[in-house]
């Protein structure tokens, strides 16, 4: 008695029961059709999701790149701007003559008639 017991019931061949194998087989079908679909759906939308999270992370890689490097350029931008006004007012007074006499005498030593230069050491220097 421990083996399985095969039943011996026979299958009744009516159109009634071949249309409800037909039906069963059908939804069947159907199902799995529509298991391939949803599989083929969702492996699809995984393939678009990771595409654009891909990007997303790309993109935002990229503006923290640019972001850090106008950041850099907005500090050059800035010196570069204090260099032009100090150059500006160099210009100006390299225009001056009064500058120009007080610059040459400082660097260069000159000196008008009747004037003497002394060379003063720096004590800073000394120190």
């Amino acid at each position: 008695m421990g083996a399985i017991q095969q039943k011996k019931v026979a299958k009744i061949e009516t159109t009634y029961v071949q249309q409800q194998e037909f039906s069963e087989n059908a939804a069947a079908r159907r199902k799995k059709k529509l298991l391939r679909r949803l599989s083929v759906f969702f492996g699809f939308a995984l393939f678009v999701s990771y595409f654009l999270i891909s990007s997303i992370l790309s993109q935002a890689s990229v503006l923290e790149d640019k972001t850090s490097q106008k950041k850099a350029l907005d500090e050059k931008l800035v010196s570069l701007k204090n260099q032009q006004k100090s150059l500006k007012e160099e210009i100006s007074n390299l225009n001056n003559d009064d500058y120009i006499a007080k610059l040459a005498r400082k660097e260069y030593f000159l000196s008008n008639k009747d004037e003497i230069i002394f060379n003063i050491p720096d004590s800073n220097k000394e120190k």
